[in-house]
């Protein structure tokens, strides 16, 4: 093939080498050149070709560029410019050869844009315009197909028919799809052709048999080839591996890897208990493996109930509640369908659905109080052994393989019963009794029955719950059940007893059943009638004969079955009465009617008519009420103004109750007033005026701290000052020395001296001590006032002190060598202490001199 391009070439390049050569044009210099106005061209561009992919060890030669006015002597020099010029395309400047140096392919780059260019060698003078020419890369079939999109995978559904279609895979190739057959690329497969086939020009993979199945094979791979040449011999290929996955569907039924199961369960077991697990197998995935179970036998339906666990698809079987239905009238036709000769048989299909639709006439529930169960509960000694057939079927059945048989499966589950010890069974079940309340302590109320349940059948003793009769109306035999009454009943008090019933196994107490027992007490006629209300009446001094002033009623706590009926009449002491007559209405009430022509209230102002009631037993009871009528005022239409006795009329408007609490508030508020007034009296005693000088009116408390010695308002103390001459204390002869208040201080010192205050020895107090005294009589006279537990002073120390002062203010000694006058400068607060010492540096220095 190599040869027969390279000859073709040859060729190609000959007849372009002739071409330019042709016809020659106008010589260079030429005027018509010059002036643009040439009659033909000096060359005529051809396409230029070289192959692709060339690999020999010389350049390749591509082909010729000439001009006419070329005439061999190597004067005109040929220039070539563009894409590969000088790299990938040599010229010869002399002959306009060009080659490929350089080994190119047509998928990268197809062709190459060129400029020629010819001119003087001397002059480097253009001869012949620049033309563009192009050199295009020749195919070859170099490149194989390729699977581009890879890897594939694709899925079909199991079982589907013949020519399925799968997935669609493509090839594409490098090679130039205008020249030759290099780029037709047709499909084969290579691994898998037993099932799966692919379209030679699509690539669509489809299926080749119909019987693929999921649960042999789920997964295959399949091998393509695409080859080019359109397949002829020569041509390249490549090949892709398609993974395709095999989908399933439900062609597979469910089925119990055996056909009986057995569990056990105890007797005593509650409602919903779990009393195993079971699963059905299915070689399908997915929904297609969803399945639900149910029961199918009757009994099964009846004791045991199958649900599906979602997450690992098991049947759980549980023990189930009975369905009980209660039967009345009609339904007795019922009762004798599920009751026949040889005894419970369970219900049809057709009465369970008359029970599930609500149709059975007489199905009333809780209509009475014996239940005809439609399913026996677990019991070892009833039944052992249950068996139980569980149904498996699929969720979801396709039908397009319906015909492949039913997607269901049964298995047998058989369930043994366990024995264990079962309290007392309480039989029948009624929970009601009837005693009437005057039956006397000791009589038997009823018996209740209960049977052990076990094959042992224990002996049962009776109890009753104390909590739930806690007065111990009741009590109960304990072997035989008989109910009794423990003491006097009444119906009026408590009609009814809700009381609850032990029996447990009597060597075994913990094993207990309870019932709860309803006693009803009968009502017997032990309550005689009375008057609804204490009865007042009021009749006007002006009535009339035959006139009604009152119509009475009476209650009996009683409660016969045939219901009420009183009796009215006077009562016999009352038949002197020719006032007022009693007409009984048969209604239950009676009327009473004045008889003669008016009353007077001055005469008699109140009448009492005792009237009889007797009830309709039996026995027969009576009783006697007594209605008050008084006499009263009345004006012209009949309203009453006022009655004789004023108790009558603050009864009818307060109550005895009201009237009690009103004194009461009354006694209340007197002794109130009372205690105020006496207080105010003892009060007045405590201020009664005293001397002028009392010194408790000066005497003043507070708390707050002082602002020191400078700090004279905070106090008057010429109350205190103006009780003694403070000129004896100034002038007397105290016998001391000028440091102690003689006669040779001058006035500034005196002042000076206050604070300190020195007492002379020679002071007489006896006015102060004549003032306490005084008071102190009149506080021991005066027993009304409370005792002053102390008389406080103010300003003076008392008498002398055994003690000198320690002040420095009080050093006298002239031989003092200190000097205070530093004291100025200490701020306000110490200017009078600067000015004593000042003084009395003063006096010092005077005596001195």
């Amino acid at each position: 093939m190599l040869l027969l391009f390279c000859a073709i070439q040859e060729l190609g390049a000959w007849a372009r080498h002739t071409a330019v050569e042709g016809p020659g044009l106008g010589q260079p210099g030429d005027p018509a050149l010059l002036a643009g106005g040439r009659v033909k061209r000096g060359w005529v561009w051809n396409q230029f070709f070289v192959v692709e992919e060339y690999t020999g060890t010389e350049p390749l030669y591509v082909g010729k560029i000439h001009s006419d006015s070329d005439e061999g002597d190597g004067s005109i020099k040929y220039t070539i410019s563009g894409e590969g010029a000088g790299t990938i395309f040599l010229i010869d400047e002399i002959t306009g050869d060009i080659h490929a140096t350089e080994r190119l392919d047509r998928e990268q780059k197809t062709f190459y844009t060129l400029r020629a260019q010819a001119r003087d060698r001397q002059t480097d003078q253009l001869l012949e315009p620049e033309s563009e020419f192009i050199i295009k890369v020749q195919d070859i079939n170099d490149s194989e197909p390729r699977f581009l999109e890879g890897p594939y995978i694709g899925s079909v559904a199991e079982l589907s028919p013949v020519g399925t279609s799968v997935m669609q895979v493509m090839a594409s190739d490098a090679d130039d799809p205008t020249y030759g057959s290099s780029a037709r690329v047709v499909y084969s497969v290579l691994e898998g052709e037993q099932h799966f086939t692919v379209d030679s020009k699509t690539g669509v993979i489809r299926t080749a048999v119909a019987d693929l199945d999921r649960e042999t094979q789920d997964r295959y791979e399949v091998v393509i080839r695409a080859t080019d040449m359109a397949g002829q011999l020569g041509g390249l290929s490549g090949s892709t591996t398609v993974t395709i996955v095999v989908t399933d569907v439900n062609d597979n039924p469910p089925r119990f890897p055996q056909k009986m199961y057995q569990f056990s369960i105890v007797e005593t077991a509650p409602v919903g208990t779990a009393i195993g697990r079971v699963k059905a197998e299915d070689s399908d995935v997915g929904e297609n493996t969803d399945m639900t179970y149910q029961v199918k036998d009757e009994e099964g339906v009846e004791m045991f109930k199958v649900t599906t666990d979602s997450n690992t698809q098991e049947a759980v079987i549980t023990v189930q509640k009975c369905v009980s239905c209660w039967l009345e009238g009609k339904a007795k036709a019922l009762q004798r369908h599920c009751l026949g000769a040889g005894g419970f048989r369970g219900p049809s299909a057709a009465l369970m659905s008359l029970v599930k639709e609500g149709a059975a006439e007489g199905l009333l529930g809780l209509a009475v109080a014996y239940p005809l169960p439609l399913c026996q509960p677990l019991d070892y000694e009833s039944k052992k052994v249950h068996t139980v057939v569980v149904e498996a079927l699929n969720k979801f059945v396709d039908p397009r393989f319906v015909d492949l048989g039913t997607f269901r499966d049964q298995t047998i589950v058989r369930v043994s019963v366990l024995d264990v010890d079962e309290p007392p069974e309480f039989r029948p079940p009624s929970n009601l009794m009837e005693v009437q309340e005057d039956a006397h302590v000791g009589s038997v109320v009823g018996v209740v029955t209960a049977l052990d349940p076990d094959t042992a059948n224990h002996p049962v003793r009776y109890a009753i719950d104390r909590s739930t009769d806690t007065e111990r109306i009741f009590d109960i035999d304990a072997k035989t059940g008989a109910i009794v009454t423990g003491k006097v009943l009444d119906r009026e008090t408590a009609g009814w007893h809700n009381i609850t019933v032990l029996a447990m196994e009597a060597d075994n107490h913990s094993q207990v059943s309870r019932a709860s027992l309803r006693i009803r007490i009968l009502d017997v006629n032990d309550n005689p009638p009375e008057l609804a209300t204490p009865y007042e009446a009021a009749v006007c001094e002006d009535a009339k004969p035959g006139q009604l002033i009152q119509t009475i009623s009476v209650v009996d706590r009683d409660e016969p079955q045939s219901g009420h009926h009183f009796y009215f009449t006077l009562a016999p002491e009352a038949t002197n009465n020719h006032h007022f007559s009693l007409l009984d209405i048969q209604d239950n009430t009676a009327a009473v009617h004045t008889q003669r022509v008016g009353f007077n209230r001055q005469e008699q102002d109140v009448y009492l008519l005792p009237i009889l009631v007797v009830d309709s037993g039996p026995p027969a009871l009576s009783s006697t009420g007594t209605l008050t009528i008084r006499v009263c005022g009345c004006d012209s239409s009949g309203a009453i103004q006022s009655c004789n006795s004023t108790a009558y009329v603050v009864s009818a408007t307060l109550s005895p109750g009201a009237l009690i609490a009103l004194l009461v508030c009354v006694l209340i508020l007197v002794v109130l007033v009372l205690l105020i007034l006496t207080l105010k009296r003892h009060h007045k005693s405590h201020l009664t005026s005293e001397d002028d000088e009392d010194m408790r009116d000066n005497v003043i408390k507070y708390n707050d701290e002082g602002g020191g010695e400078q700090d004279t308002e905070a106090y008057d103390m010429s109350a205190l000052r103006s009780l003694y001459d403070f000129s004896e204390i100034k002038g007397g002869d105290g016998g001391g020395g000028p440091g102690e208040g003689g006669p040779g201080r001058n006035p500034a010192s005196e002042l000076h001296a206050l604070p300190q205050w020195v007492q002379s020895p020679d002071l007489d107090f006896a006015v102060f001590r004549d003032y306490i005294c005084r008071k102190v009589e009149q506080a021991d006279e005066d027993l009304s006032v409370p005792p002053y537990d102390s008389f406080q002073t103010y300003a003076f120390e008392g008498s002398d002190s055994p003690v000198p002062s320690l002040s420095s203010i009080n050093t006298w000694s002239s031989s003092s060598e200190q000097d205070f006058s530093y004291l100025g400068g200490w701020g306000p607060r110490f200017r009078q202490l600067a000015a004593l010492y000042a003084g009395r540096r003063g006096e010092e220095d005077g005596e001195d001199s």
